[in-house]
């Protein structure tokens, strides 16, 4: 084992062996380590702010925010600043583990666990054929590691079905842009938060979710009019110029309605639409069907007030729209992400500053993953049913082509139900807690526990799905390991590595390098020594794609440019920190023009009936929480911040009906589920509404199997609900 780690090494990373198995801090060269410090992305949420770690001993004591990045320019949230916590927690896996003959788990070496997982995943796929396994991965991880990930098991493991916890925040963003732009391709970059002087935000609180672009927002010297569309009085709308609180899930009726009186007013550029835009005329059809007092019926906004919305579009300057998970989860995600970017197109505030139709990511590296981990699309946003494409890959790699499968894996929520109807018979998890993300997340646990093969790699061995898993593999984190991350804006940034993994843990590269070994196509990946080197093949199977960053040197250069921007193909004539898309008009399509696509506006599945009379609504309720809190959780700093009990918002008059007390106990129940939590009274909430923070335990099992049809997201934000006593 330590001769085979050996051979691995790297320009920012000098691997000590310190035993089988594990290794010791990466040799950051000097200039990249002054004053002792380093700079490196944040690991948590998309915005992908710059951290300084201060090293002692070239190992980090502390972090900062990093003054001289242009993401966050010295700003930083409550998460970034404890980012070090999780790292240091007592209950890090530490060792490889595999369940033995009596249901429990116990200490394994590497040895024994990787033959464990190879032998069973070769057995059920020689009974049950290659689409009877799967992997479910994650945003979390380095760019690198996810090309590794993907590339491991469709090319060399011979498998199919792979997707990752993107699935759960950006695939509609993906799916959008991808055939309204021809790629998936966010148009903005973060100063147009500070150039605009009309935001709009549909279905966003930045205030709390992505609190550094708030800060941006905050920097805008055009007094600009602030526009949120939110069912809830979130804290972004307490700040906003005018808040439309619709009914929830009617945002497309409201799009296709402010499309419609803008239309009819002619408040449209006729000239960029006839340049660039392919399919007006029918939309402008469809929208006749949305006159304000259709509008006002079906969303609760008053005529006078949608008249009043649509001329501020209109008379904006620089007007710039954005979303994020209020669309993104939803039934109809798609097409509402659609009618945003058709908004942008008819009135002509893209590709110009302060403009766009943009989408705020969620995970830090959710644009890596849906670029580059070989899960919905092919490496470089590739597609896996185009004979050239595949072709292109291969010759690249050097690899055959009959190597690369010519149909494309099941969606995450397809994944899952393969794993419950019994016909994925073998699961690999990659730093994700799916159990606790997913909707209906008892019955995707149900399903887990008759899995003949459950294999689980993580940094904590107490997961909810952990806890099920037959073989469990330490995974080294944020700041254990080095790689790059692509954020919302398209940046591509560095993490390093400033801290030891615990015990005997690895990072996934190594562990996908030692897997590859073992299952005997090693030498697909024989070239490719460190991250870096991953880095050097992915820009190789950039070239000549939208994304193309072949005019990055290496990390070094990452380094010094404070994060770039794709594309990068020419460093001469691309040396601007801040660079947006479409600039030219041209769009990724073959004719060089976008696309206007829409839909008939269709109710969600579930509907509040006397049984279950309330909407419950999710989402983030902190900044200094993440996600399900499984790194959040562990800083004790953090902890302070937010309520320690989960908590439910509900308007006064709700509570006053029901004869509730100030944080008085209640079960919160659907048809899938119970939570129990302290009733909130707040007025931020409509009456018949009520509001679930995700970050507690149990709350995204209560949300339905509901999918958006084009990206297969789920609805979280929508399901019916009643509120008990006790």
């Amino acid at each position: 084992m330590v001769d085979f780690f050996r051979r691995f090494d790297g320009p920012l990373t000098r691997e000590l062996v310190r035993s089988p198995g594990n290794f010791g801090l990466g040799q950051i060269p000097e200039r990249l380590q002054p004053d002792g410090a380093t700079t490196l992305v944040c690991g948590y949420c998309s915005t992908g702010c710059g951290l300084k770690a201060h090293l002692r001993n070239g190992e980090a004591i502390n972090l900062s925010a990093d003054t001289n990045y242009p993401v966050n320019m010295g700003m930083a949230c409550p998460k970034g600043w404890e980012a070090l916590a999780p790292l240091e927690a007592s209950d890090r896996a530490t060792a490889p583990m595999l369940r033995n003959g009596r249901g429990t788990l116990e200490t394994a070496t590497w040895d024994s666990a990787i033959k464990t997982f190879v032998s069973r995943f070769k057995d059920i796929m020689e009974k049950h054929g290659p689409e009877s396994v799967a992997f479910l991965s994650t945003g979390q991880i380095p760019t690198e590691e996810m090309f590794m990930l993907g590339t491991l098991f469709k090319f060399g493991m011979g498998a199919l079905h792979a997707d990752a916890n993107t699935r759960q925040c950006m695939a509609t963003a993906h799916v959008a842009y991808k055939q309204a732009f021809g790629f998936d391709s966010p148009p903005f970059t973060y100063k147009d938060f500070e150039l605009s002087d009309v935001l709009v935000f549909v279905g966003a609180n930045p205030c709390i979710a992505h609190p550094i672009l708030w800060e941006r927002v905050m920097m805008n010297k055009n007094n600009p009019k602030i526009l949120v569309v939110d069912p809830r009085l979130t804290e972004t709308a307490m700040t906003a110029t005018q808040h439309y609180a619709i009914q929830p899930k009617s945002d497309l009726t409201l799009l296709y309605g402010l499309a419609h009186i803008l239309i009819r007013e002619n408040w449209i550029d006729r000239d960029f639409i006839d340049s660039h835009v392919t399919g007006y005329e029918s939309f402008a059809k469809h929208v006749q069907d949305y006159p304000p007092d259709v509008v006002t019926r079906t969303t609760g906004i008053s005529h006078a007030d949608l008249e009043r919305f649509a001329r501020m579009i209109h008379e904006g300057k620089s007007v710039s729209f954005w979303w994020t998970m209020g669309v993104n989860q939803s039934h109809e995600a798609v097409r509402t992400a659609q009618a945003i970017i058709n908004l942008a197109l008819i009135t002509g505030n893209i590709g110009k500053p302060g403009t766009g139709a943009n989408s705020i990511t969620g995970q830090v590296n959710a644009m890596g993953s849906r670029l580059f981990s070989n899960t919905t699309s092919m490496v470089g946003g590739r597609d896996f049913l185009d004979a050239q494409h595949r072709q292109d890959v291969a010759n690249i790699m050097g690899i055959d082509v009959a190597k690369i499968p010519a149909k494309n894996s099941m969606a995450y929520d397809q994944i899952v139900e393969g794993v419950c109807n019994g016909t994925i018979k073998g699961l690999w998890v990659i730093a994700t807690n799916p159990i606790a993300s997913w909707v209906e997340g008892e019955k995707l646990k149900a399903g887990m526990e008759k899995l003949e093969c459950l294999m689980v790699q993580d940094m904590y061995a107490n997961t909810d799905t952990a806890r099920l898993a037959h073989i469990v593999l330490p995974a080294a984190g944020w700041g254990e390991k080095e790689g790059t991350v692509i954020n919302s804006e398209r940046r591509i940034g560095l993490f390093k590595k400033i801290a030891r993994a615990p015990g005997q843990a690895l990072t996934d590269f190594y562990i996908l390098r030692l897997i590859a070994e073992y299952w005997g196509c090693g030498d697909m990946f024989e070239n490719l020594h460190s991250p870096e080197d991953v880095f050097q093949l992915m820009k190789k199977l950039s070239v000549g794609r939208p994304c193309d960053f072949s005019g990055i040197r290496d990390y070094i250069h990452i380094n010094e440019k404070g994060g770039i921007q794709w594309p990068y193909r020419d460093v001469s004539a691309d040396e601007a920190q801040e660079r947006r898309l479409f600039a030219d008009g041209r769009f990724f399509t073959a004719d060089g023009k976008a696309r206007m696509l829409f839909d008939p506006v269709r109710p969600p599945a579930e509907k509040a009936t006397p049984e279950f009379p309330f909407v419950l609504l999710t989402g983030r309720g902190s900044s200094a929480q993440w996600h399900t809190n499984t790194r959040t959780g562990k800083s004790a700093v953090l902890r302070k911040l937010y309520p320690k009990e989960c908590y439910v918002e509900i308007h006064p008059s709700d509570a006053g009906r029901l004869r509730l007390a100030p944080e008085e106990w209640v079960t919160v129940r659907t048809r899938r589920g119970i939570v129990k939590a302290r009733a909130f009274f707040a007025a931020t909430v409509q009456p018949g509404q009520i509001f679930l923070p995700m970050h507690y335990d149990g709350v995204n099992g209560l949300t339905q199997s509901e999918f958006d049809p084009y990206s297969r997201q789920p609805s979280y934000k929508h399901c019916a609900a009643r509120v008990e006593k006790g």
